[in-house]
């Protein structure tokens, strides 16, 4: 685990040291500024679904497209669920046609797969030897239903990858400064609670970590952002911290 590299450009985006390393893949996690959308969504939204006015959604996902370099974009309607979707030669370009899912993957090179984000996790798992990619959408409900793990299993289904091959980056998203959930009792497995930090606080980010270890991913290959969206609503989206607001993007691509 180590710190993130920063862009500072019209777009301003982070990468994962380890990552970047690998020439191979490209990757970006992008900030809030630098985009076309008006307040609340200042600036660089990603979401159709919240407001904000389609064309300057379709300008921000552009921007990042083109900041990356790729063919195209694959993002996801997301919904809290298990549903992973595998990037094949699908086409899928726009809001009315993306597939129901929290996780996608792919060997295909050129194509960016994105998810959005505003305190939920984004979690790129990579295999170099594979030139296999995943991006995952985690919130809470998501490592409930150990979202992280299922991916893990389906790539070795499909794709044929180790666990042990695998990297992962689990980037900006609700911190266990801020991860206050008062009916934990009732939501969460009881195993959770070894991750608590306080009463009614869960270290979502040391759960990931956990179950990506239990999934056979080595701990030096998990990088870990470390940084609060509800904290640091000048860098990125937060729910819980503005309510009405955008989604910022992780996206990941094969080269």
């Amino acid at each position: 685990m180590s710190d993130l590299l920063w862009v500072n450009g019209e777009i301003r985006y982070f990468r994962y040291p380890v990552l970047f390393a690998n020439s191979h893949l490209k990757h970006g996690v992008f900030s809030r500024h630098g985009g076309e959308s008006a307040t609340p969504f200042h600036s660089l939204n990603t979401s159709y679904s919240v407001g904000d006015l389609p064309e300057h959604v379709t300008g921000n996902l552009s921007k990042i497209k083109n900041t990356l370099a790729a063919e195209r974009l694959a993002f996801l309607n997301q919904s809290h669920g298990t549903e992973i979707a595998i990037l094949g030669d699908a086409r899928g370009k726009g809001p009315d046609s993306t597939p129901r899912a929290d996780a996608i993957m792919t060997k295909m090179p050129r194509i960016a797969l994105l998810v959005k984000q505003a305190d939920c996790q984004g979690v790129i798992i990579f295999d170099q030897g594979k030139r296999a990619l995943a991006n995952v959408h985690c919130g809470w409900r998501g490592n409930v239903q150990n979202i992280l793990g299922r991916v893990i299993a389906r790539m070795g289904q499909v794709f044929g990858c180790k666990a042990e091959d695998l990297f992962a980056a689990i980037g900006p998203s609700l911190g266990p400064c801020c991860s206050e959930f008062v009916s934990y009792r009732e939501i969460f497995p009881r195993s959770f609670e070894h991750f608590m930090v306080r009463e009614n606080y869960i270290d979502l980010w040391a759960v990931s970590c956990w179950q990506l270890v239990e999934a056979g991913v080595r701990n030096k290959n998990i990088e870990l952002a470390g940084i609060c969206t509800r904290c640091r609503t000048d860098l990125f989206y937060s729910y819980r911290g503005e309510g009405k607001t955008g989604r910022f993007a992780t996206a990941a691509m094969l080269v």
